[in-house]
């Protein structure tokens, strides 16, 4: 069976949903921002050509079913402000890993773990997944904050795993079996 997000998933502050083309323009402020990016494993969008090529790559990752990547809404004015994906999806095992970005003006407001925290919920419930992992540059000492407060447990050290910007980066591995997400109806400011 694919991995299929078909509804939309809802938190107090947000939705997340199935990316579309018309989400590009929002995207480009988050991953053309290289305060943004320089922790994650690709390049800063330089344009809308990059925009572009991200979003049909995402297609051809979530057509046979072991990806599927959303964006991150603010329902107060309904603007994308970043977005979260579940990729490597290994149906035999019931695993994927998790990816998320989100763009600077919303950090420190306990967004992303509202959304992840929904995301993952979703992930072990309707999707039927039984283990999320999550690969962090351990330079991105936010994320690796945002990962334990879900419960992540971080399980390894993978030495020069990516290589990005033209250099070799260390990993963490965190991570989260069904039952362990640590919901909190009090967002921390930090994550």
């Amino acid at each position: 069976m694919p991995l299929a997000i078909t509804s939309v998933i809802e938190t107090p502050r947000l939705k997340l949903r199935l990316v579309r083309e018309t989400d590009l323009t929002d995207l480009m402020a988050v991953n053309g921002d290289d305060l943004v990016t320089r922790h994650l494993p690709y390049a800063t969008w330089q344009s809308m050509a990059d925009a572009q090529a991200w979003f049909e790559r995402m297609q051809r990752l979530q057509a046979p079913g072991t990806a599927q990547q959303c964006v991150v809404i603010r329902k107060e004015d309904h603007r994308v402000i970043g977005s979260c994906l579940l990729f490597r999806y290994e149906e035999g095992s019931a695993r994927a890993e998790l990816g998320y970005v989100l763009g600077r003006a919303h950090w420190g407001q306990g967004l992303m773990r509202e959304a992840l925290s929904g995301l993952i919920a979703h992930a072990f419930s309707d999707l039927a997944l039984r283990r999320l992992e999550a690969e962090v540059n351990p330079a991105n000492h936010a994320s690796v904050k945002l990962l334990e407060r879900l419960g992540f447990v971080r399980e390894g050290l993978l030495r020069k795993r990516w290589v990005a910007k033209g250099e070799a980066y260390d990993v963490e591995i965190f991570g989260l079996l069904k039952g362990e997400l640590r919901l909190n109806s009090t967002p921390s400011p930090m994550g």
